[in-house]
């Protein structure tokens, strides 16, 4: 059974960016996941920091109404580990899911640390990379140039262990005969 896990879509996390493409990927993952009735697991991670955008006390920390309104579970998480102090095990294996789908932010964080965690716990990942994205950019790294997203998606593609889809691909693959 496949879950589709979106991690952090958080209102802080989108307010200063234009992330339309990727928001209506994610949109569409979800309504393809409401109607196979597949499980839908969103996360918040939750800043202590004041100054963050995600603050946990903020409206930024709450999770975007597509995410929030369509999930059968909101996990809440302090580290990129989606595992660490959660109750995914546990939600996972009720749900007898053996795959799942990731999109969401922090392309370089989050999503990456899941599709890695994940797979080493056997579970077939689907990686979409233009349903995921980043709020920062190549000059928080100094490479000024670095694409973060097409960079996370070619590490996890040149794994051969995750399998890195476009949202149209995904699609075409999923597609009931």
């Amino acid at each position: 059974m496949e879950a589709l896990l979106i991690l952090d879509l958080q209102k802080g996390m989108i307010k200063n960016g234009d992330y339309r493409d990727t928001l209506d990927n994610i949109e569409n993952l979800i309504e393809m996941f409401v109607k196979e009735e597949k499980l839908i697991i969103s996360f918040k991670h939750i800043d202590e920091n004041m100054d963050s955008s995600i603050y946990k006390e903020s409206d930024g920390a709450e999770l975007v109404d597509v995410a929030k309104d369509n999930s059968d579970y909101i996990i809440t998480k302090q580290t990129p580990d989606i595992f660490l102090d959660t109750s995914l095990s546990s939600t996972l294996n009720k749900h007898d899911i053996d795959e799942v789908t990731i999109c969401g932010f922090n392309a370089e964080y989050c999503c990456l640390f899941s599709a890695i965690i994940l797979t080493h716990r056997g579970f077939k990942v689907n990686y979409i990379e233009d349903a995921t994205n980043s709020v920062n950019n190549g000059g928080v790294y100094e490479m000024d140039d670095l694409d973060i997203v097409d960079f996370v998606g070619c590490i996890l593609d040149w794994s051969e262990i995750v399998e890195v889809l476009y949202y149209e691909e995904y699609k075409q693959k999923n597609k009931n005969p």
